[in-house]
């Protein structure tokens, strides 16, 4: 049999934890990256204490003084990180009492290991969302200067990746804003869920002490205190809520590092990425890769991952706390890493590309696109829409026939399809003139665009402010 526990839990205990185990069974390794808000934690949790007389005040001072010299070594890189003491919480607890001796014995009172995890991931999370939410500022900001400096630029709009109808640059970069600007509201609401405070509910039935939960809510400005002790230690919901939110956005990021791709593409040739945010090809000499777009649109499969792996690690547990939750670190971990890095590269190659808008308004001269344009010329020249479509869409197979271009055909053969047409067709007909149409709320227009950029500027410091 070997030697007896040593473990701060191991009074209990006949033998010590097998070597395997012990490595098996701890979390250092990528809990310690919560020390600072383990740290404050147990600062608000001895000031609590000490207000029910349960420290005096010498001790919590003196616990104070130590928390700081932990603090200190942690950020130094000489704080002594030991796997046998299996997590954050553990470690930074025997070195309060290497430093305080039995003063730092008595911080764990009314609390436990559950409770001050599922606080810690709170306080981290509630930040982590602060910082993304900056970043996905920054990337609006970046897309509606794009938006405004690009309202009369030409492009074409797709439907099933074929030319539709002439839409503007900036009416395109603008419906990426509004994608993001919903990913905002998804995460703000997940600050709210996030935002409670489940210190004081102790392993799981809450705690025998008079804790002043109300007082370390505030302290650490929490909305409030967890409402039942076994939710507030077993549940990772919030977790999972900041991972779905990270899913949908990462469908938007990925489609636009999509379109990214096509357009930096020589088949399209609408933009030029920066070198800086491209590679080259270890064997072929001309090639400039696309790899910044790439990326964001590949990670996108980790955080789908992320968000399933939680979902399948608390679909069965019994109430209230069990070791699985150990494992939903390293995926909320990984999301929050990769949502900040992504956002940030991001709005960094948006604010740097270069846009061809030759290219962009020959692109939208192809594949006939102002055909509706026609359709609705001939409605309001009171024809029916069906019959109108069907009118156009033979005006469109002749042109197609002798490779012109709508606005290329003459008067004459126009109005062999229909008597209706006349000179003025020539306008609707044009992608100026057809973006010039579009002038109805949200639509294409360069006018409208030009409104739809000081309301989103307007809605971003309402955003802020609320």
């Amino acid at each position: 049999m070997k030697e007896k526990s040593s473990k701060p839990w191991g009074g209990r205990f006949l033998e010590a934890t097998d070597e395997f185990v012990e490595q098996f069974n701890a979390s250092v390794g990528f809990d310690k990256r919560l020390y600072r808000q383990d740290i404050l934690v147990s600062r608000v949790h001895a000031r609590m204490l000490a207000r029910i007389g349960i420290l005096d005040d010498q001790d919590c001072d003196r616990l104070m003084q130590a928390l700081d010299t932990v603090a200190a070594e942690i950020e130094t890189g000489s704080f002594p990180w030991d796997c046998a003491l299996e997590d954050v919480h553990m470690n930074i607890e025997s070195r309060l009492v290497e430093l305080v001796g039995d003063v730092g014995k008595r911080l764990h009172t009314g609390r436990s290991r559950n409770d001050q995890v599922a606080t810690d991931i709170r306080l981290y999370l509630r930040e982590a969302i602060d910082g993304i939410d900056l970043q996905l500022e920054t990337l609006q900001q970046v897309i509606v200067t794009l938006a405004e400096q690009e309202s009369g630029t030409i492009m074409p709009g797709f439907t099933h990746l074929q030319v539709a109808q002439v839409v503007t640059f900036g009416h395109h970069m603008l419906a990426w804003f509004e994608m993001i600007h919903r990913d905002r509201v998804r995460l703000a609401q997940c600050r709210k869920s996030v935002n409670i405070s489940p210190l004081g509910a102790a392993a799981l039935a809450g705690s025998s002490f008079a804790l002043d939960r109300e007082f370390v809510a505030t302290e650490l400005q929490f909305a409030a205190p967890c409402a039942n002790s076994l939710d507030a230690v077993s549940d990772r919901d919030f977790a999972i809520e900041f991972c779905a939110f990270s899913a949908i956005l990462f469908a938007h990021l990925s489609r636009m590092a999509e379109e990214l791709v096509l357009w930096a593409s020589a088949q399209f040739g609408f933009i030029e990425l920066p070198d800086r945010f491209c590679t080259g090809s270890s064997i072929m000499p001309q090639k400039k890769n696309p790899d910044v777009p790439e990326l964001v649109r590949g990670k996108s499969a980790r955080v789908y991952a992320n968000l399933f792996a939680l979902l399948v690690l608390m679909k069965s547990q019994p109430l209230a706390y069990n070791k699985d939750n150990q494992e939903d670190k390293e995926p909320l971990f990984d999301t929050v890493d990769t949502v900040h890095d992504c956002v940030v590269v991001f709005a960094n190659l948006l604010s740097h590309i270069r846009i061809d808008r030759a290219q962009l308004l020959a692109a939208a001269q192809q594949g006939h696109a102002t055909a509706t344009d026609l359709a609705d010329y001939l409605v309001q020249k009171n024809v029916p829409f069906r019959d109108a479509h069907e009118m156009v869409g033979k005006i469109v197979q002749h042109a197609i026939v002798r490779n012109r271009r709508l606005d290329q055909l003459e008067l004459q053969e126009l109005q062999a399809f229909s008597s209706l047409i006349e000179t003025d067709v020539f306008k609707v007909l044009s992608p100026e003139g057809s973006v010039r149409s579009k002038n109805t709320y949200g639509g294409t227009s360069p006018e409208q665009v030009g409104l739809q950029v000081r309301r989103a500027r307007q809605r971003m410091r309402e955003f802020r402010e609320s």
